[in-house]
């Protein structure tokens, strides 16, 4: 079992930034690949990137593109989320992720409980 633990959340006013964090209790992320979501009041689960554990290679929703950077730590402990130039539609519930296999995030078998984003205009 890999319980996840989201970090980072807050308040910030619009183009600001905020830094995401995604640890697992424990144990540490190597051969996991770790996935963020968001969701916002009244929508379905959106995804928002992706960073895959053989190769690092990423993935980002359209929507994040230049504005968001995936990454994690050399020791594969925390997985990490900076957002930049913030909007306020980026308001949701950003969630972390994770699965060794290869499959859509969506899917992933272990997720976190969430942290709040909350982008002020």
């Amino acid at each position: 079992q890999v319980q996840l633990v989201e970090s980072g959340g807050g308040l910030v006013q619009a183009g600001g930034s905020l830094r995401l964090s995604c640890t697992a209790s424990g144990r540490a992320l190597n051969n996991y690949n770790i996935a963020w979501f968001l969701q916002a009041p009244g929508k379905e689960r959106e995804f928002v990137a992706a960073i895959f554990w053989f190769d690092s290679t990423t993935h980002y929703a359209n929507s994040v593109k230049g504005r968001f950077t995936i990454s994690r730590d050399n020791a594969k402990t925390t997985v990490y989320l900076q957002m930049n130039s913030l909007k306020p539609e980026d308001t949701a519930v950003y969630y972390c992720a994770a699965d060794r296999r290869n499959i859509t995030p969506r899917d992933y078998a272990y997720w976190g409980q969430g942290t709040q984003v909350t982008v002020s205009s």
